[in-house]
């Protein structure tokens, strides 16, 4: 009898056991089917096919030439299929930046040090640990308002976030009004418009006519904590290009907002990292109240802001500490003066709650400093130009041979720059012939591209553009005379040709696209993807993830021109349904004046889809 009852005992025990496990297993079912939805089936069909087709196109195990592998890219077999669809992220992800992730953070335990800002870099999921579901709309999503009336007004239904306008109701950053959300253009230390206090700024400097661009010699701006943008977008009327920065902090749509109203934006932080420009690319760097501690680590970040700065460049900064007389506020002025005056700024003009410091044209202050002046100069095998992944260090960046004896940059002033071969093109062994080519052939493209756009678009569809890979930026110089700007990006293993782009007056970033981009989702209006698809493929990453990616940011209703051999193209049809995109127009090179005939050109278009939860959201 003992026995018996034990063996019962043992039996309830087990089937108990069995139970919670499978109670447990439903859970986990439950929470992971939570977020993407629906599809799963068709992702993983999607993967098999993709590696087939990448492994072909890289040559595999093959040994096979060239173009024997470019016919087995496209080749058909049994997994060769078109994918139909792909899963939808769960209606919480719908702002979700991956390598700027807050929850990734937490699940990966990663120990980071928060005075250092660390948890506002960049830190992007192994790809078995990428979401690869379509990001949605929020509900009730519109097409953008479109430009100049977007620097004023966006809708709120696609960014629902109103926290700022109250944060911020007595610095006029921006109003609810209705269904939009309004920008007065004012900010944390300007009140009463950017517009009156970057008129000041240029009275301070003794700009003629107060006008910041300085007759050109002014041209590409860097703003950082620059809230919602609006110092950029008023800078915009006066052929000023700034590349306004912020993190994803406790203001976290700032940069959104910005992008939104079409102003060029870029998330990031001075935290440990240098930033993602090279060396010598902005003439003027401005900080309004931007928070920022610029004594800590021995003046690191403000030694970071004088290597991305010009020759004769500005620091414009408005703080309490440039114009308080509390103990404190003249306890940091005092340190930040010296500080700057180890590093051979002087002061250009301080007015009221301004002050504007400039760097010097040439070496001579650096060589004449007392021997063990800190900060100290870089190492002589130090690239000032290196900024991906780099980490900061607290010393000077003198200037080369050439730019001591130029005593500047030697830049033309805006727009002629746009045209003009820049100084640094000697860095490649680029010749001004080339330099030349390279604007004529891409001036040629465009106007084909727009050509194939033509039926599809206005003057005013398009504002935000990117060029994923811009090599010297002559993509973005084919559209000087439209109204749009260009986020124009330079591989990270390649030539860094970005500074090339910066000289020439335009702005951009360093990338690796085997990884997200710092963007919000929907940013972008227009993608151009000159072989990106095949470098992925070739650096052994995801060529689904990258498509995924694309689709990520670009907004719907949006475009991407895909330039790429034929075997990419017919890979990349293959996914059009799943990605919701629609192919509008196809060409090849060889109908373009002087090109060889190998490149195809698909241009494709984001159709605009809602959820099911985000059209019940929005009723």
């Amino acid at each position: 009898m003992m026995r018996g009852r034990s063996d019962g005992s043992q039996k309830k025990r087990l089937i108990t056991s069995v139970c919670v496990v499978a109670i447990f297993l439903g859970f986990l079912y439950a929470y992971y089917g939570s977020i993407f939805g629906h599809g799963t089936s068709a992702l993983e069909y999607g993967s098999k096919s993709l590696k087939r087709l990448g492994s072909s196109y890289l040559g595999g195990d093959d040994e096979s030439d060239g173009k024997q592998d470019e016919a087995k890219y496209g080749q058909e077999d049994e997994d060769d299929v078109t994918v139909k669809s792909f899963p939808v992220c769960d209606d919480r992800h719908s702002e979700l930046i991956p390598c700027l992730d807050r929850n990734l953070i937490y699940q990966m335990r990663l120990k980071l040090d928060l005075s250092l800002m660390e948890h506002y870099e960049r830190h992007c999921p192994l790809p078995e640990r990428r979401y690869n579901c379509l990001i949605p709309p929020p509900p009730g999503y519109k097409v953008p308002i479109k430009w100049p009336k977007s620097r004023d007004e966006v809708w709120k239904a696609n960014i629902p976030h109103t926290h700022l306008a109250h944060e911020k109701s007595d610095q006029n950053w921006m109003v609810v009004k209705g269904q939009k959300i309004n920008f007065p253009g004012g900010g944390t230390h300007f009140h009463y418009g950017a517009d009156k206090y970057i008129a000041s700024m240029a009275n301070m400097l003794n700009f003629s006519r107060n006008i910041l661009n300085n007759e050109g010699n002014i041209r590409t701006v860097f703003d950082v904590g620059c809230g919602v943008a609006s110092f950029g977008g008023y800078l915009l009327s006066s052929d000023i290009m700034a590349m306004s920065l912020a993190p994803n902090d406790v203001h976290q749509n700032q940069i959104q907002f910005a992008l939104e109203r079409g102003i060029p934006a870029y998330l990031g932080v001075l935290g440990t990292k240098r930033l993602p420009y090279p060396s010598r690319s902005f003439e003027l760097a401005h900080c309004s109240r931007c928070r920022i501690d610029w004594l800590q680590r021995d003046g690191i970040l403000l030694l970071e802001l004088d290597r991305v700065l010009r020759p004769g460049g500005y620091f414009a900064y408005s703080s309490p500490e440039a114009y308080a007389q509390d103990e404190e506020d003249l306890r940091i002025w005092k340190k930040m003066s010296a500080l700057v005056t180890r590093m051979c700024w002087r002061i250009a003009s301080k007015r009221n709650q301004t002050v504007i410091w400039q760097k010097p044209l040439t070496n001579d202050c650096y060589m004449e400093r007392e021997p063990g002046t800190q900060p100290p100069l870089c190492r002589s095998d130090d690239d000032p130009d290196a900024a991906w992944g780099v980490t900061m260090e607290a010393c000077i960046t003198p200037y080369s041979d050439h730019d001591h004896k130029a005593k500047g940059s030697g830049l033309a002033p805006w727009p002629a720059r746009l045209t003009s071969p820049p100084p640094r093109l000697a860095d490649f062994g680029y010749s001004r012939d080339m330099f030349e080519k390279d604007t004529e052939t891409w001036q040629r493209r465009v106007e084909n591209y727009w050509n194939l756009l033509s039926p599809k678009i206005t003057s005013d569809t398009l504002r935000n553009l990117m060029d994923m890979k811009a090599n010297m930026g002559s993509f973005a110089a084919a559209l000087r005379g439209k109204d749009v700007w260009v986020m124009n990006v330079v591989p990270e293993d390649g030539p860094n040709t970005l500074k090339l782009i910066y000289d020439r007056g335009l702005i951009g970033s360093i990338h690796n696209w085997c990884e997200a981009f710092s963007t919000y989702p929907r940013t972008y209006d227009l993608l151009h993807a000159w072989t990106v698809i095949s470098d992925v493929e070739r650096k052994g990453c995801s060529a689904e993830d990258l498509l995924i990616e694309m689709d990520r940011i670009l907004r719907p209703t949006g475009f991407i021109i895909i330039r790429d051999k034929q075997p990419v193209i017919d890979f990349v049809k293959k996914y059009l349904t799943a990605l919701h995109w629609e192919a509008v127009a196809m060409g090849n090179s060889g109908s373009e004046p002087d090109e060889d005939g190998d490149d195809i050109v698909l241009i494709v278009q984001k159709k605009m889809w809602l959820t099911s939860e985000s059209l019940r959201d929005a009723e």
